[in-house]
């Protein structure tokens, strides 16, 4: 049995060369970037060397980049901070998605809920789109923070970020995007760009996790979550990840000298998957979710519905053939939890039901994805069958 890997919006496997920087720094002496001996300053050195690396990458200044243990705290760390801040300027208003990342929606959920902020949590449409109109409508004079992420981990719609951010800005509102799944295969030139907080995450472009990082603007309004110390700037304390850093950077700029040619790859795949399942499963018995105009869709997500099965049923035998595929849903109790995006999406409840995401990256081929549709293809006539 063949095993396939196509779960990369989960996680991605480390690139080597990642390995092999975050292993030359494991087997070195050590050091504490705050300590003042010459162990301290080499590490001290590995993390500045790092950020101008990862800053000049997405296109921002050094200064603005901070270090974090993923997308999940810089998340956390945007909204709360930026909240916190705002409300002292008299603003305690937030907006943002139906279809974001929990990561967003819980944490904007106890801002209202634990510290009275007013929350208008906004539609999106059947590709998961959110309307920049309604954005705009939906600002306040008190309005502190817009939250809206980029790419869509579960379907992979594109946010026109650069609308929205204008409309955000004009009020004086903090606008915060994430991009934890655009990473590596968007170009970013964040100096020129309507947004003042951002969120990466390493281990979704071949490097390790527990390594993120959170672009703050030079002049946002914002307050650090973590106390403690005086590291990153006095935003976040705590000892820097000195490996984690380094293997970020290092996965970082492999992206970027291999983007011009990776997104098409990418796109090529997720296409041929597409026609593969059509071709063998039908496809009148197979609906694509997500945006259709290649221009609104990351090009390594695919998210499918197969019609009259069920989507724990496709998983569980997926896995047992060796295919790693994702719902795009959290585990609760140990029973699956409808996709809280295809429901903000409206889908029917057939699709719904259905959902299986499939992403791709590193390693993954053409003719790999040949040997998997054939598995895929034969689970869902066995399922259907028996049904």
């Amino acid at each position: 049995m063949n095993n396939h890997y196509f779960d990369h919006a989960s996680t991605t496997p480390m690139h080597p060369e990642a390995v092999r920087t975050m292993v030359e720094l494991m087997q070195g002496p050590g050091g504490n970037g705050s300590s003042v001996h010459a162990y301290g300053r080499a590490a001290k050195s590995r993390i500045s060397r790092a950020r101008d690396s990862i800053s000049a990458a997405i296109g921002c200044k050094p200064g603005e980049l901070m270090f974090t243990s993923g997308g999940t705290e810089s998340n956390n760390t945007a909204l709360i901070g930026a909240a916190t801040a705002q409300r002292k300027k008299g603003r305690s208003h937030i907006v943002t998605s139906a279809a974001e990342h929990h990561a967003v929606l819980h944490t904007c959920e106890w801002l209202r809920d634990e510290e009275n902020f007013e929350l208008t949590i906004l539609p999106v449409d059947e590709y998961g789109s959110v309307d920049p109109n309604q954005v705009a409508d939906a600002l306040r004079p008190d309005t502190a923070l817009v939250s809206i992420m980029h790419g869509n981990n579960e379907v992979g719609t594109l946010q026109r970020i650069g609308d929205i951010g204008e409309a955000v800005q004009a009020i004086g509102a903090v606008f915060h995007v994430d991009a934890v799944q655009t990473l590596g295969l968007i170009r970013y030139e964040l100096s020129r760009m309507p947004v003042d907080l951002m969120s990466f995450s390493a281990h979704k472009i071949g490097g390790p996790q527990g390594v993120g990082a959170l672009y703050i603007a030079a002049g946002t309004p914002f307050e650090p979550l973590i106390h403690g110390g005086s590291q990153e700037r006095k935003r976040r304390a705590g000892t820097e990840n000195v490996a984690g850093i380094a293997g970020f950077a290092a996965a970082l700029d492999i992206c970027v000298n291999e983007r011009e040619k990776k997104q098409p790859y990418l796109d090529k795949l997720r296409k041929r998957w597409v026609e593969l399942l059509q071709a063998g499963i039908g496809s009148e018995l197979i609906v694509i979710n997500g945006h259709p105009d290649p221009a609104f869709q990351l090009p390594h997500i695919v998210n499918v519905s197969f019609l009259g099965l069920q989507t724990e049923s496709m998983l569980m035998n997926l896995d047992m053939a060796g295919i790693a595929a994702a719902s795009g849903s959290a585990c609760t109790s140990g029973s699956l939890e409808k996709s809280h995006v295809l429901k903000a999406m409206n889908l029917s409840p057939e699709r719904l039901d259905s959902a299986v995401r499939f992403s791709f990256g590193l390693g993954n081929t053409l003719e790999e994805l040949e040997d998997a549709a054939r598995a895929v293809v034969a689970i869902a006539d066995r399922i259907r069958n028996k049904g």
